[in-house]
């Protein structure tokens, strides 16, 4: 019992992301602080205001009383004097949690952690399955791009976070899943835990909706897996990826714009515009690798205003 309960406020400490007066825990997270040793560590808050010490209900701001001490003034207690743990406080230690998840997941030590912002880590791969720990489910799912940063060729991706409290089964379409940091990992021995077996690699592979089905395309032409270019599969915008099944459909011989461009519904003059990088995209690594696959994939004719895709030539559909 004790270890789950100590689980339970690392969980907690960990969606509240900030430190936390010893004074609101309840005495039984109080009880097994010792269980937990170096994954809390107490920490400096600004003791300008503090819970009343004696009710607890309120936060008041602290004075100094005169003769070197302090106290505050609660509405409900009046004048009550405030010691020096009246604002110890304590906090997670992050860094410990992520090393810990990366061991319970069996995740090569060469493979570093990157912070990608905003309470989103990504922890390295596990058996070619990448792993993001995030602090808050919603924001993951309201910004798909971070997923798209980490995604391998032939590998599904796990992502971590607490468990929201209306979130029910599963959250993510196929090629994602989803662990519950309450649930499927548990505090154990001093390290962390994994709760039952996650899913097995021939079912991450079948899911990944980046697999190459046409070539190095997607079954929708979304994604291009070219490793000579990205280590990661590319991600394509809807019309570029119109495009590029509208030059697949020609079976690699050349056509003319209008051709192309008719045939992926699309309104620009010719297949490059759909590639060329706009002024604040400069620099950022999604452009950049769109505009090198489709200068790798695409041959142009510019006198005869030709263009095809070698690597459709034969192409079945």
């Amino acid at each position: 019992m004790a270890a789950h309960d100590a689980w339970a406020l690392v969980c907690r400490l960990f969606a509240g992301g900030t430190p936390v007066l010893r004074a609101t825990l309840s005495p039984r997270d109080v009880a097994v602080l010792p269980v937990l040793g170096k994954a809390v560590k107490p920490t400096m808050v600004d003791q300008s205001f503090v819970l009343c010490p004696h009710c607890q209900q309120h936060r008041v701001q602290v004075w100094g009383d005169g003769r070197g001490g302090r106290t505050c003034r609660c509405p409900d207690c009046g004048l009550v004097a405030v010691e020096a743990n009246d604002g110890t406080a304590l906090a997670l230690d992050e860094d410990w949690l992520r090393q810990k998840i990366r061991l319970a997941l069996g995740i090569e030590s060469h493979d570093g952690i990157d912070d990608l912002g905003d309470g989103v880590w990504h922890l390295g791969d596990a058996r070619r399955s990448p792993v993001l720990l995030a602090r808050d489910l919603t924001r993951v799912l309201q910004e798909p791009a971070l997923l798209d940063r980490v995604r391998v060729a032939g590998g599904a991706i796990r992502v971590i976070t607490p468990r929201p409290r209306t979130t029910r089964g599963s959250p993510f379409g196929v090629g994602i899943e989803w662990l519950a940091l309450e649930e499927r990992f548990t505090f154990y021995g001093g390290g962390i835990a994994l709760v039952g077996t996650p899913l097995p690699a021939a079912q991450q592979t079948v899911a990944d909706p980046a697999t190459p089905v046409y070539g190095p395309f997607s079954a929708d032409f979304k994604w291009a897996t070219l490793p000579d270019i990205s280590g990661t599969s590319i991600r394509f915008t809807d019309g570029q990826a119109k495009m590029f099944e509208a030059l697949w459909s020609f079976k690699g011989k050349a056509t003319t714009a209008d051709r192309i461009m008719q045939r992926a519904g699309l309104d620009s003059a010719k297949p490059s515009d759909m590639f060329k990088i706009k002024a604040k995209d400069k620099g950022k690594p999604e452009p950049a690798a769109q505009h090198a696959a489709y200068s790798a994939l695409v041959v142009t004719q510019q006198r005869a205003g030709l263009y095809s895709m070698p690597c459709a030539a034969g192409a079945s559909a």
